[in-house]
């Protein structure tokens, strides 16, 4: 395994990590805690020491698991957590307010059995509550020792560049994948200036990328999926033409489309470090093999201007979600 610098902060971390978040939502009902703990435990194995949950997965049974799962190798792991969201008439809404973030730093600790922190994002941004609030409340964190590092997930330049100015933010966390090219236009360039690191979610499109998903695929209520219009078998079936598209270079490259897909996130920049998630322990050995796969410059040009040529079909969350990014 390599390992990788976010940004200018100094975290190194493996060149890939996990995002832990389907083992307990998201995606159908929780899997098992003992399996999904051998797939934790399989993943420290084969190097990866970066480790992605959130407060709101579940709620709260993630870091559980999380927590549990790496206690005997704490400090030799870096775990990422998130803030802002919570629960409330069983819906879920923002709350960035400083009390709020007290009280989801004390659960979190508590739930992920560590006195630290090591990268802890705002999870969404409350438009309610000034940036510099939130900064200046988790600068207060790292005073207390309780923080190592911060993050914001899913926030426009702007509004990082005022965190950044109160408290050094260490990464930031977007969907990016072949399917999903918008944080090029303006979140990269900017995250390269800053040196901030950048950790993907969703680098294989929700498994769309993977070639495994077709028009006739179903998901249940409980499977995130099911409400999302990229998902709809319309937009499904349109959007073959991208998969069709990753077998031709897996095909070259004697890999399956998911490598492909993971293999190119991983070769846009040297501070981004994409975290897929999985439950079979076969697609954590299939997605720590992309790592295997080199793109020579020429190749990355030639993928990216083929991409740009692809529309896809159907947007990535629906009309309420999609509010609450790009703040």
């Amino acid at each position: 395994m390599k390992y990788r610098k976010l940004g200018n902060s100094g975290l190194e971390v493996s060149e890939m990590g996990l995002g832990c978040m389907g083992m307990s939502s998201g995606y159908g009902p929780a899997s098992d805690v003992k399996e999904m703990t051998k797939l934790i435990h399989a993943a420290l194995v084969r190097g990866i020491n970066f480790f992605d949950t959130a407060e709101i997965y579940g709620p709260y049974i993630n870091e559980v698991l999380v927590g549990n799962a790496l206690v005997h190798v704490r400090d030799k792991v870096v775990i990422a957590t998130k803030f802002g969201i919570k629960y409330a008439n069983g819906n879920q809404e923002l709350d960035s307010r400083p009390e709020i973030i007290r009280a989801s730093v004390e659960g979190s600790l508590k739930r992920l059995k560590t006195d630290v922190i090591d990268l802890y994002y705002l999870h969404r941004v409350d438009v309610n509550v000034p940036i510099e609030d939130v900064a200046g409340t988790i600068k207060d964190f790292m005073k207390e020792g309780k923080v190592k590092h911060w993050g914001l997930s899913e926030a426009c330049v702007q509004t990082i560049r005022k965190a950044h100015a109160v408290c050094p933010v260490t990464a930031v966390q977007s969907e990016y994948s072949m399917m999903w090219r918008k944080p090029e236009e303006e979140l990269l360039p900017a995250l390269e200036e800053m040196g901030i690191g950048f950790v993907p979610f969703s680098p294989l499109g929700k498994g769309f990328l993977t070639g495994a998903i077709n028009k006739n695929a179903k998901f249940e209520g409980s499977d995130f999926r099911s409400i999302v219009p990229r998902f709809t078998s319309e937009n499904l079936n349109a959007n073959q033409v991208l998969v069709n598209f990753i077998r031709e270079i897996a095909a070259q490259k004697n890999a399956t489309p998911a490598q492909v897909a993971l293999a190119w996130v991983i070769a846009q920049k040297p501070w981004i470090v994409p975290i897929p998630g999985t439950r079979k322990m076969e697609r954590l050995e299939e997605n720590i093999n992309a790592l295997n796969i080199e793109f020579s410059p020429g190749e990355i040009a030639h993928i990216n201007e083929s991409l740009s040529k692809i529309e896809i079909k159907g947007a990535r969350y629906p009309e309420d979600l999609e509010k609450r990014t790009g703040r």
